[in-house]
């Protein structure tokens, strides 16, 4: 199997030939991995790495706008006075430069599964109100962020088929709603807001015959029934350290969509204790001998991670998934 065929299998529930391994690297380790391996695109291939996490395209709202609103209603922005700033148009062809040059690189030259990043509902809107005031506009201002939700919703669809027209193979839709021990809010309120606004952009993907994933660090146990109607076949990262287990994965969810995950960045890697790294690497391969998990880190490898302990961990992983029972 090339890595694109070993991804898709995963997700379809067929047995691999071995487990898929990726890992989000970039953001804060680049320059010791530069000095150690060339560039982070030589690391990714000298690991194998068998998918590509790629970032880009237009933004919703121009930072200019949301500073010149956020002026004007002394320091915070309302849902009311967010609706009366236009989107931007999420069809600008040049935007999309930077996603076509990585699938390029990765999909095309290297026959990597390549997923896009695109937003979500809550998390996108963070930015425009900050979360705490987000959090309190929940309470508040129900009906006018139903309004904003809808509009992010249409720009949401309306980027992801920008992105399958490209040939990327998944959307993923990033979307934070977990603390640390339950929802950052009621799961009622999920339901009536997020929830149909998730399902426009699901919807849409499921369609046109693409596959369809999602991000929430925390906790989400409350809404996991929700998230496999919406459609989604792949989770990440199912954060076992805020309360989330992968056996009770395997259980409940097993069957309806593929964990991608299993390196935990708050509590294994980055921390200078190798016996448990390579204890945690082995137990959580070892769950997964038929398939189901697309090995990666639970969030981006902090700043606080030596290269020596990055390599530590992917040389064990390049290892376990190529041994008998690694993940195949």
């Amino acid at each position: 199997m090339i890595s694109r065929e070993r991804v898709i299998a995963v997700i379809e529930h067929r047995r691999p030939d071995r487990m898929p391994i990726y890992g989000w690297v970039r953001a804060n380790m680049e320059q010791p991995i530069a000095a150690a391996f060339g560039s982070v695109d030589e690391f990714e291939d000298h690991y194998e790495f068998d998918l590509t996490h790629i970032f880009g395209g237009p933004a919703p709202y121009r930072h200019e706008d949301l500073e010149e609103l956020r002026a004007q209603g002394g320091g915070a922005i309302e849902p009311a006075a967010l609706l009366q700033l236009p989107l931007g148009d999420p069809d600008v062809h040049g935007a999309y430069e930077g996603i076509r040059q990585q699938l390029d690189h990765h999909k095309v030259q290297r026959g990597r599964f390549a997923y896009v990043q695109t937003p979500g509902i809550f998390e996108c809107l963070n930015g425009p109100f900050g979360i705490q005031d987000h959090l309190m506009y929940l309470a508040m201002y129900e009906k006018e962020l139903a309004e904003v939700y809808r509009r992010q919703a249409m720009w949401n669809r309306a980027f992801a088929m920008n992105c399958l027209d490209l040939g990327v193979d998944m959307i993923h839709v990033s979307d934070d709603w977990g603390a640390q021990n339950g929802l950052m809010f009621h799961p009622d309120l999920w339901a009536r807001l997020i929830f149909p606004n998730h399902r426009i952009t699901c919807q849409a993907v499921r369609q046109r015959g693409a596959f369809l994933s999602m991000h929430s660090d925390g906790n989400i146990n409350a809404v996991l029934d929700g998230v496999v109607e919406l459609g989604y076949q792949v989770l990440h990262p199912f954060q076992e350290s805020a309360g989330m287990d992968l056996e009770d994965y395997q259980r409940r969810y097993r069957k309806h969509f593929a964990v991608m995950g299993g390196l935990d960045v708050q509590t294994t890697i980055g921390f200078g204790d190798y016996p448990r790294l390579q204890r945690e690497i082995e137990r959580v391969i070892g769950l997964f001998p038929e398939g189901d998990l697309l090995f990666c880190t639970s969030h981006f490898v902090q700043d606080h991670c030596t290269i020596e302990e990055l390599t530590f961990a992917y040389d064990l992983v390049y290892e376990l998934v190529r041994q008998p029972g690694g993940g195949r």
